[in-house]
């Protein structure tokens, strides 16, 4: 197992960079960082024994990205299950979503994973079941110690490789072009749902000729490529060994948007996000930025993510949903099991890390503290009990998903294949390349499919 973690190391360096694992100690970045936060729990008291009490001491490690609400809520919950828990602590280890992969990959190489991690459908789930790092859940379903029976099946499907359990989703989410409403209401400039590439682009050379602020197409954001290759006819751009797309030129449609806001200028310069972490909610340029220049109007996020985001933006700032823009929106929008709760095969704990899991998914307490941060809940039943308490920024994501996505949605893309990562890195140097005039969009797209082939047949 240590060999093949070790090429989970190599793989996810690719893409994220080295940085190196957190201890658990309860630590915050400076003022204007991150803000990410590593706390320890040590909580022993309270005598409810509802949530599986066992005797004797019992730590677990858990980790997940996210910003520092999700940080925030998910440690009170934490809490208050260790409270109701004697002699259960938890190790809790918080990162930002690239920094969480390369130190997941470096703990897996250890042998060391969390109890209790967050997965990701598209780029992780298979390749770590590969692996043999995640436990089957299966054996504990059937054992009724986790309840799957208020999430319906396709989401619940979602998180089964090769007919077994290795992850239950948190929550449901779709792809989400957030954008600054404030500025565009100003403007007098309406964002319809559900735009073509050729709409969106002249919304943005609109907004910069009237502004000067500019445009943020998923810099960084894997999943960019794959919803405009959806919207192109192509629902899956893999095949065994390769790429399942005609040629060359398949790959011209999505980085002709960076070519052509590159060149007329609204697309923002590559330089922006060296200074920046990518993906990092609080720093995006949407909300983050010093002047027009390096503002953009949109974010390609997810629609779980608008809590966060608002809650970053500048006072007076309202930040509402539209579709990422594509060819064919209804072949490129989808429902997403927004991320999973998995646990490492190698945990000396994994019956209290079931029932942990179990509490985050099923709880109505514990649900109404995180409140859908991670998306919409999957189980039925805790996703009508909260529904009252959720904050707008969720009411609009519930009706957002419902009413806009819902009706106008196809099938959702199958996991992405091992080396799929080395990819994606591929794309963002393509990108890069393009934004610094180094490429045309013709040249991006013969590099990415010759070079992707050739690391996807390794």
């Amino acid at each position: 197992m240590k060999k093949k973690a070790m090429a989970l190391v190599l793989t996810t360096a690719l893409v994220c960079g080295l940085a190196g694992c957190g201890s658990g100690n309860t630590t915050k970045a400076p003022e204007g960082e991150t803000g990410q936060t590593q706390t320890t729990s040590a909580s022993q008291t309270g005598n409810n024994d509802t949530k599986g009490n066992t005797e004797g001491a019992r730590n677990l490690v858990i980790g997940w990205w996210g910003n520092q609400v999700r940080n925030d809520r998910t440690q009170e919950v934490l809490d208050m299950y260790a409270e109701s828990n004697p002699g259960v602590t938890f190790d809790s280890q918080p990162a930002e979503y690239s920094d969480y992969w390369t130190k997941l990959a470096t703990a897996a190489a250890g042998n060391s994973l969390p109890d209790v991690l967050q997965m990701n459908y598209s780029f992780y789930l298979k390749q770590y079941v590969e692996n043999g790092l995640l436990e089957d859940l299966t054996p504990y379903v059937e054992q009724g110690l986790l309840d799957v029976s208020e999430i319906d099946k396709k989401i619940l499907d979602s998180g089964t490789v090769d007919g077994k359990l290795y992850a239950i989703c948190s929550g449901v989410n779709v792809p989400a072009l957030i954008y600054n409403k404030t500025l565009t209401d100003e403007l007098g400039i309406e964002i319809k749902n559900n735009m073509t590439i050729e709409e969106f682009m002249d919304v943005s050379r609109e907004i910069y000729e009237k502004s000067g602020v500019k445009t943020d197409f998923g810099y960084g954001n894997v999943e960019s490529i794959m919803y405009i290759m959806r919207g192109e006819g192509f629902s899956d751009i893999f095949k065994d060994g390769g790429f399942d797309v005609p040629g060359e030129d398949a790959f011209q449609p999505f980085f002709d948007i960076y070519e052509t806001g590159y060149k007329e200028g609204w697309m923002l310069d590559a330089g922006i996000y060296a200074e920046l972490t990518v993906n990092s909610v609080e720093q995006c340029p949407l909300v983050y930025f010093s002047s027009p220049s390096t503002q953009s109007w949109c974010a390609c996020y997810w629609s779980n993510q608008l809590t966060a985001m608002q809650q970053a933006a500048p006072e007076g700032m309202e930040l509402e949903y539209s579709t990422w823009p594509a060819k064919d929106p209804q072949k490129a929008n989808y429902l997403h099991p927004s991320m999973f709760f998995s646990v490492a095969s190698g945990s000396s704990n994994k019956e209290e890390a079931v029932k942990v899991l179990n509490y985050l998914i099923n709880d109505i307490d514990c649900n109404n503290v995180l409140l859908a941060e991670r998306g919409v809940p999957a189980p039925v039943n805790v996703a009508d009990a909260i529904a009252p308490l959720l904050p707008e920024e969720s009411q609009k994501e519930i009706k957002f998903i419902n009413e806009v996505v819902t009706p106008n949605s196809s099938t959702m893309s199958p996991c992405s294949p091992v080396g799929a990562a080395e990819v994606f890195s591929l794309m963002e140097d393509m990108v890069e390349k393009i934004l610094y005039g180094q490429l045309t969009s013709a040249e991006a797209s013969s590099e990415f499919y010759n070079q992707g082939n050739a690391i996807l047949a390794k």
